[in-house]
């Protein structure tokens, strides 16, 4: 049996605009760091999965980018989507390229928007999920150990042994409120982080079983007409295709620093921060600021004795918000005419 990883790149980064656009979207950023977040994800799998059996799932107009980024990576495990479906059709069709040329393929499945603080540590739990799924027969899903009470992230409750620290899954819950979340950690219950583990063999038998909505589809899929099967397939998550439907699902603990960047505030947790909490990256110039974050891509930005802001200036557009309310960019987006979305 051989390890595939299937690394899902898509989407618009709008979370993250002005300095993430629909051309230049978060994937190819090195918002965490110094490297480009795809690059990133990428890199941790060295000594797991080789780079002839990593494919990438993004958008078709995407494709020639990240052949550019990821030199090692072959060309033809650049995966374009004709259309976004959500992660359900994207990995269906990432698992059937891997069955197609190793049948007995197990594969690795995680996003390329993650800031991971211990990469040995998630290769390790990456083995063991993929061992578990080789082994057991199962769909695996890593729960991170929480780390706060976060409302923004979905949760597992663990439920019986299967195998050691894999456990089977009581329930997923979708995004509690400080005070359930909490009441959920004091219980045990993990972070859903979307790093999943499954055989080529599995998944297909969980797609006829549960998932009708792409089931319906698989046979153009495996004609090879992709472009139908975009075209026709009904959009649905992974969670909930697969994860939320099967009763063949299990648990593994990641006990690794990680952490979903998804949002501007979200690097107050990912990058270094000075005495007073503030990430300042480019010219940014902080004067008794509390709490924020300062992004300078263009021009020096400086900001005097206020708290809790996120202030970038970027592709010619200055944003400033406040961290919470940064999370709902897209509301901002969608009332702003086109050529402000879309900066030059």
């Amino acid at each position: 049996m051989s390890r595939w990883a299937a690394v899902l790149a898509g989407g618009s980064g709008t979370r993250f605009w002005p300095l993430s656009t629909p051309s230049l979207p978060k994937q190819f950023l090195a918002l965490d760091g110094d490297v480009p977040l795809l690059e990133a994800a990428v890199a941790r799998l060295e000594g797991l999965i080789p780079a002839e059996r990593i494919l990438i799932i993004t958008g078709k107009a995407y494709v020639d980018r990240t052949r550019e980024l990821l030199h090692a990576i072959p060309p033809e495990n650049v995966l374009g989507e004709p259309r976004a479906a959500s992660t359900g059709p994207a990995l269906t069709w990432a698992t059937h390229v891997a069955a197609t040329r190793d049948p007995e393929a197990s594969v690795l499945s995680l996003h390329a928007d993650w800031h991971v603080g211990d990469g040995a540590a998630f290769r390790f739990t990456a083995a063991r999920a993929l061992e578990v799924a080789e082994t057991k027969d199962v769909l695996v899903t890593v729960g991170i150990v929480p780390t706060r009470p976060e409302t923004g992230y979905g949760y597992i409750v663990p439920g019986g042994e299967l195998d050691g620290d894999a456990r089977h899954v009581d329930r997923f819950i979708e995004k509690p409120d400080t005070e359930n979340a909490s009441r959920l950690i004091a219980q045990g219950a993990l972070w859903n982080s979307g790093l999943f583990a499954w055989t080529a063999h599995r998944f297909r038998e969980e797609v006829v079983a549960r998932a009708p909505e792409i089931a319906s589809h698989l046979a153009s899929l495996e004609a090879g007409n992709v472009e139908h099967f975009f075209a026709t397939v009904t959009p649905i998550a992974i969670d909930h295709s697969h994860f939320e439907r099967s009763d063949r699902v299990s648990v593994i603990p990641g006990r690794f620093p990680w952490d979903d960047v998804g949002t501007w505030s979200a690097l107050g947790r990912v990058r270094d921060v000075d005495d007073l909490g503030n990430v300042l990256v480019g010219s940014a110039v902080s004067r008794g600021a509390r709490d924020c974050v300062i992004w300078a891509e263009d021009g020096t930005v400086i900001v005097d004795g206020l708290e809790g802001l996120v202030v970038v200036c970027a592709n010619g557009i200055t944003l400033v918000t406040t961290r919470e309310r940064a999370a709902d960019l897209k509301t901002l987006l969608s009332s702003l005419p086109s050529e402000l979305r879309e900066p030059n």
